[in-house]
């Protein structure tokens, strides 16, 4: 990893530690075990205690009732992931920027998809649904985005989405600008759409936190992969698995924010409070992508898109 990535990396998690929640835990709450590195031998803190991982406030449950995967069934990953099959060929085949991310969400999705059919969450269909609804925001605002169509894009995702047209940060950057935007910016939403909460009454926040586990074991591969086909830079690693864990803490920061803000929506009871909820999400996101965007700028793409137009198709 080069100095620079360490530093820009760094940044971000103190950023990240500075604006987590910051309640402290039941006084009975077990101690998490250390995340054990087997690269370097190393044991590392546990990461969940760096950003506060707190029991879900009481949100009342309902029934789901949106209109997209209202059978919460297993086909509704699967057109998703043909969708973006088809949507990652087409930006590879010009090399544009923007198929860092959606390589990677691909990636992410496939193992959601593997998750939920091994019997990894306890409620398949809201995992389903959520993966829907979420997938759905992203065609949405990156079509619209493409057929010029750029009133109401959000402010993060402006930004992200800016930076990929004109080339003008690394492939780690665009990586974790669009992680922004879709995560920091979408996913409060979608969350507080399909529900926190299930009829029964039982929250959905363990299935939520669930998922990090497995998050945490993508950054490695799909670090590599990006590297092998967009960027070889991307993932230029000198020191064991530090990129990785410095990722997994960021993300895992992000995903509890997004529980926190979603609960904000969930729970707001006039227009004036979910006006306030609205603007603590558009702000958190957009905030985080202006400081990615500086931290990871670049003046000249040349050698990595001469590198995409000779690797990019290769699978």
């Amino acid at each position: 990893m080069t100095t620079l990535t360490r530093a820009a990396l760094g940044t971000l998690v103190a950023l990240l530690l500075a604006a987590a929640p910051l309640v402290p835990a039941a006084a009975d709450d077990p101690a998490p075990p250390a995340d054990p590195d087997p690269i370097r031998g190393l044991v590392l803190p546990p990461l969940d205690s760096f950003i506060g991982l707190l029991p879900p406030l009481p949100v009342p449950g309902a029934e789901y009732a949106g209109d997209l995967c209202r059978s919460g069934g297993d086909e509704c990953i699967d057109e998703v992931i043909a969708r973006m099959e088809t949507r990652l060929d087409g930006l590879v085949a010009t090399c544009s920027h923007s198929a860092i991310f959606s390589l990677a969400y691909l990636r992410v999705t496939e193992n959601v998809r593997d998750a939920v059919r091994s019997g990894y969450f306890d409620d398949e269909q809201w995992l389903n649904r959520v993966d829907t609804v979420f997938a759905e925001l992203y065609f949405d605002t990156t079509s619209r985005w493409e057929s010029g169509r750029r009133t109401n894009i959000p402010g993060a995702w402006r930004i992200a989405l800016q930076a990929e047209d004109d080339r003008a940060v690394s492939g780690l950057g665009n990586f974790m600008l669009a992680m922004n935007a879709h995560i920091n910016r979408d996913f409060p939403y979608v969350i507080a759409n399909v529900g926190l909460t299930a009829p029964d009454g039982t929250s959905h926040k363990a299935d939520h936190d669930r998922y990090n586990q497995r998050l945490d074991s993508l950054y490695g591969p799909v670090f590599a992969e990006e590297a092998r086909r967009f960027d070889p830079k991307f993932d230029d690693i000198d020191a064991g698995t530090i990129e990785e864990t410095v990722a997994g803490v960021i993300m895992r920061g992000w995903r509890e924010m997004v529980w926190r803000h979603a609960e904000q929506l969930a729970l707001a009871r006039n227009p004036v409070q979910r006006a306030f909820a609205q603007r603590q999400v558009e702000t958190y996101a957009a905030l985080q992508a202006l400081m990615i965007r500086q931290l990871f700028q670049t003046p000249d793409s040349t050698e990595r898109d001469a590198w995409c137009a000779e690797h990019g198709a290769d699978s």
